[in-house]
């Protein structure tokens, strides 16, 4: 049984593509649908799985191919997250088969494909898969790493690309003196389509580290939002994907992490270091005129449509490059559409990982650095 998935976001046809080959269908995928129609012609597929929202065409027109050009009776599946009531009904008079809104569990597209075409012969039983979640947003995020051999937690990336689609990681290695790039090398082997690596030779900084690898991921067409992270995890993966969850389904263009301490959150830090960070954070507020209480945490997302804006020229500072953001969207967009469109998400844990780069000395130097970012931003 054949078997033509059509959608323009690469991280969501890989998962797909992957449980039903191993369930024993024949797949094809196609990301436009010029490409999709001649698949189509070839292929002859058994069924169809298109996408509504593609940049090029609506796959509306895949429906109308097979059904008003070809007359072609092939059943046809919509997964889409697109929910506008007009468009859904028009799907059905068309004749398609079924309407599946993303995000949902793969088990119920595969589900639903087994009760509409029935089962391959030679089908594969899958013993208790995954619950993965298919999505109707793809998520880069960029991790700087300088000298993380003994710390990077591989594990925890790889049980997250498995169970989240729509996700690609993209590991920076910022010139690191011990095997920090072998063991990336390693992480990324067999997951090229959802983990990169990006190398720096030499040690630029974590500011240059991220700005780099974020303009590295804006290259990807199938990425909506494109953000950073802390390679220790200080924040989790999970609070991460709260953020992402917040920009999706808000008008904002940036969602920033906030290790604020509140109810039910775990936030561990040194007591002098919070001191430090208090005064910090009140002397940030005053030069960015917004009542940001933690600029520097290390998890942000972005709406790929301000990356350009926010990292296309180098930072003057090593680790005030998140105050510098903010300064460049505020000038960017002005003072009051800047507040509009930045939110500040509280974190519902943050810890304080042993063997930051960041020592007391330098958090004292950054106030002389804020000095300096405020003259030269003015």
């Amino acid at each position: 049984m054949k078997i033509l998935a059509i959608d323009d976001q690469q991280l969501i046809l890989l998962p797909l593509q992957k449980r039903l080959e191993e369930l024993g269908y024949e797949v094809k995928t196609e990301i436009n649908v010029k490409d999709g129609i001649a698949t189509f012609n070839s292929f002859k597929p058994d069924l169809v799985i298109v996408d509504m929202n593609m940049p090029d065409e609506s796959g509306l027109e895949v429906v109308k191919f097979i059904r008003i050009e070809k007359e072609l009776t092939t059943p046809i599946m919509v997964l889409s997250g697109n929910t506008n009531d007009d468009l859904i009904t028009e799907n059905y008079e068309l004749g398609i088969d079924d309407y599946m809104k993303k995000p949902l569990s793969l088990n119920e597209i595969c589900a639903r494909i087994k009760r509409m075409i029935g089962v391959p012969k030679n089908s594969n039983k899958i013993n208790k898969p995954d619950n993965v979640i298919i999505q109707q947003r793809c998520v880069g995020v960029v991790i700087p790493c300088y000298n993380e051999e003994e710390r990077l937690l591989s594990d925890d990336f790889l049980s997250f690309v498995d169970k989240h689609s729509g996700y690609h990681l993209c590991f920076v290695n910022d010139g690191s003196k011990d095997k920090t790039l072998d063991v990336l090398n390693k992480l990324k082997k067999g997951r090229e389509s959802y983990i990169t690596v990006y190398d720096c030779e030499q040690n630029g900084g974590k500011a240059e580290a991220v700005r780099l690898g974020m303009l590295h991921m804006a290259e990807k067409e199938d990425l909506d939002y494109i953000g950073f992270l802390d390679a220790d995890l200080s924040t989790d993966l999970s609070d991460f994907d709260d953020l992402v969850s917040t920009i999706e389904k808000s008008k904002f263009k940036i969602v920033s992490g906030s290790r604020m301490s509140r109810m039910g959150a775990n936030i561990t830090k040194e007591s002098a270091r919070k001191i430090i960070s208090l005064t910090i954070n009140f002397i940030i507020r005053k030069i960015l005129k917004m009542d940001f209480n933690d600029t520097q945490c290390g998890a942000k997302i972005f709406h790929k449509d301000v990356i350009k804006i926010a990292f296309d020229k180098k930072f003057l500072t090593k680790w005030l490059f998140d105050v510098e953001i903010f300064i460049r969207i505020r000038k960017h967009f002005g003072l009051d559409k800047a507040k509009e469109i930045l939110c500040e998400q509280p974190l519902k844990r943050w810890i304080h990982a042993d063997g930051s780069k960041l020592s007391m000395k330098d958090s004292i130097k950054i106030i002389g650095q804020l000095g300096q970012i405020a003259w030269v931003l003015r």
